[in-house]
C-alpha cells in the first residue's frame, strides 16, 4: 500500500485552527467572501491604463514635410522665381554655414547645360558657380576646347550652398536641393546636359555607378541626352585624364551638330 502523501502545511494550519474553534464549542465559522483570483500566469491589467499604440500609416501613405516648406516644380514659372526660392532656402543645415547661395551662370536660353557638384570657397564668396581654379579650367574647356563662349552655356550645381570645408554633399542635402535643379533643367530645356563628376552624374542618371564607368557613355534624363565626364577639379589633380574629358566633349559637339575645333598646328584635310 503506497505511503500517504503529507498535505501541505497551509492545510495543517487551517485544520489546527478549525480544531481550536471546535474545542471552544464553535459550530460555524463565517469567513469573509473572497473574490476569485486569476491564475498567476494571467496578469490583471486595468484596461484604462494600457496606452494606445500609435496608429501606423497605411501602406500607401508616405510621410512628407508640410507642403509650405518643400518647393515643387509647378511653383516656379521662371528662373527668377527659382533663384528667389534658393536665396531664402533653409531646407537643410547648409543655410547656417553659407555666405550666400550660388544659383547659376548663364542666360537660361542655352542648348548646352553643365551641372557640377557644389560651390567652393570662391563660389560661396561671389555667388557665381565655377569661378575658382576648377571654374577657370571649365571656361578653358568650353572656349578653347569646344569653340564656344562661356555665355553660350548654362552652368549650375547640384547643391546651391557650399558644404563646410568642401566636403562631399550628403544625401539629405541633395534631396533638399533636388527641386531647384529639376526646375532649372525643366525651364532651360537644354538639348544636352553635361554632368561634371560623380555627384552630378549620379543625380542626373539616378544611378550609383562610379564616374569612371559612367564617363563617355550617353545617358538620358527625361529625354535629354546626358554626357558624364570628369569634374574640372579632378582634372587639376589628374591632368593625364584631360584627354578622356576632351573626347567626351567632342561627343557633345557631335550631338549638338557643331564642328569640332581644330587644335593649333592641325591642318585641314
Amino acid at each position: 500500500m503506497p505511503a500517504r502523501t503529507r498535505r501541505p502545511r497551509r492545510n495543517d494550519a487551517l485544520s489546527a485552527a478549525l480544531g481550536y474553534f471546535r474545542d471552544l464549542g464553535v459550530r460555524e465559522v463565517h469567513l469573509p467572501k473572497r473574490t476569485a483570483t486569476p491564475a498567476p500566469d494571467v496578469p490583471v491589467v486595468p484596461p484604462l491604463t494600457v496606452p494606445r499604440p500609435a496608429r501606423a500609416l497605411p501602406a500607401t501613405a508616405v510621410a512628407v514635410e508640410p507642403a509650405a516648406t518643400v518647393p515643387a516644380r509647378s511653383r516656379f514659372p521662371d528662373l527668377s522665381s527659382v533663384q528667389a526660392a534658393v536665396a531664402s532656402c533653409q531646407l537643410c543645415g547648409l543655410c547656417r554655414t553659407r555666405t550666400q547661395t550660388v544659383f547659376a551662370d548663364g542666360t537660361g536660353r542655352s542648348r548646352l547645360m553643365f551641372v557640377g557638384e557644389a560651390p567652393g570657397a570662391d563660389e560661396d564668396a561671389t555667388g557665381v558657380p565655377f569661378v575658382g581654379r576648377a571654374g577657370q579650367l571649365l571656361t578653358k574647356m568650353v572656349e578653347s576646347g569646344m569653340g564656344l563662349s562661356r555665355g553660350d552655356v548654362y552652368i549650375a550645381n547640384v547643391l546651391k550652398c557650399r558644404p563646410p570645408a568642401n566636403r562631399n554633399p550628403e544625401p539629405s542635402e541633395i534631396a533638399s536641393c533636388r527641386p531647384y535643379l529639376d526646375a532649372q533643367i525643366d525651364l532651360v530645356k537644354p538639348s544636352v546636359l553635361v554632368a561634371l563628376g560623380k555627384f552630378a552624374a549620379q543625380f542626373l542618371l539616378e544611378t550609383e555607378e562610379p564616374i569612371s564607368r559612367l564617363r563617355g557613355r550617353w545617358g538620358s534624363r527625361g529625354g535629354i541626352p546626358v554626357m558624364p565626364t570628369y569634374h574640372p577639379s579632378f582634372l587639376l589633380r589628374q591632368p593625364d585624364r584631360k584627354k578622356e574629358a576632351w573626347e567626351d566633349l567632342q561627343q557633345v559637339l557631335h550631338k549638338l551638330g557643331l564642328p569640332v575645333p581644330r587644335k593649333k598646328g592641325e591642318s585641314g584635310s
